[in-house]
């Protein structure tokens, strides 16, 4: 009997940073919204997979609607969200009965590869958990009391979604006090004094929060599709 996986999707933001007073998880890419692209690629990743869906309550009516609209065939559950993403995946975390992997993926990361989420579960299976990385390839400083300084970019790495954990272990990290430090869940999980394990990402795999994201989120789509 083979391990359960699940999936829970974020997808608590607004459309303050895209100036749009349409959530960021339901705006258009490429004439469909940009929540869905994540469903469907954990869909094809694992028919079997348990999908969790987190968003505020005031926005679960236009999900629906929207799934109604765009025919989405894609069996998940709706969960509501909390104040902060520590409290909403805290509330994924607690739907999941069964022990076994979970992933948890930003909802406004459409374009992450099945590569991606091959590594990090095949990663995770083997050492408890996964967290995708991609290489800086910018120069980076830091700001200091003095000023700033460079940082040595080859000893940095850019952290992504999905990042894939042992049920029972990231369940006991989100049992923690909600500390402002939090910005990711291998930033939780490394509180209860386990270490991460990087896995390779995806250049594409990008975050959109700004309107100059989608922009390149719909580049990147139709440049794969004349590949």
């Amino acid at each position: 009997m083979r391990e359960a996986r699940t999936v829970i999707i974020v997808a608590g933001g607004s459309g303050l940073r895209m100036k749009d007073q349409i959530p960021k998880q339901f705006l258009l890419l490429k004439g469909k919204p940009i929540l869905m692209y994540s469903l469907e690629i954990f869909k094809k990743f694992d028919p079997e997979i348990n999908i969790i869906v987190v968003l505020p309550e005031s926005q679960i009516k236009r999900w629906v609607k929207l799934c109604s609209e765009f025919k989405l065939q894609i069996n998940h559950e709706v969960v509501i969200g909390g104040d902060t993403r520590f409290y909403s995946v805290k509330n994924g975390l607690q739907d999941i009965k069964d022990d076994g992997l979970v992933a948890i993926h930003d909802g406004v990361r459409p374009l992450v590869s099945l590569q991606t989420i091959q590594n990090a579960f095949e990663t995770a299976k083997s050492f408890g958990n996964a967290v995708p990385v991609i290489e800086v390839n910018e120069s980076v400083r830091e700001l200091t009391e003095r000023g700033n300084q460079i940082v040595d970019r080859q000893k940095l790495r850019l952290i992504q979604t999905p990042q894939v954990f042992q049920v029972s272990e990231i369940k006991k990290a989100y049992d923690l006090s909600y500390q402002s430090s939090f910005t990711d869940d291998a930033s939780v999980y490394e509180m209860i004094e386990e270490p991460i394990y990087l896995t390779e990402g995806n250049w594409e795999n990008i975050k959109i929060t700004r309107p100059v994201d989608l922009i390149i989120a719909e580049s990147i789509l139709n440049a794969s599709q004349t590949e």
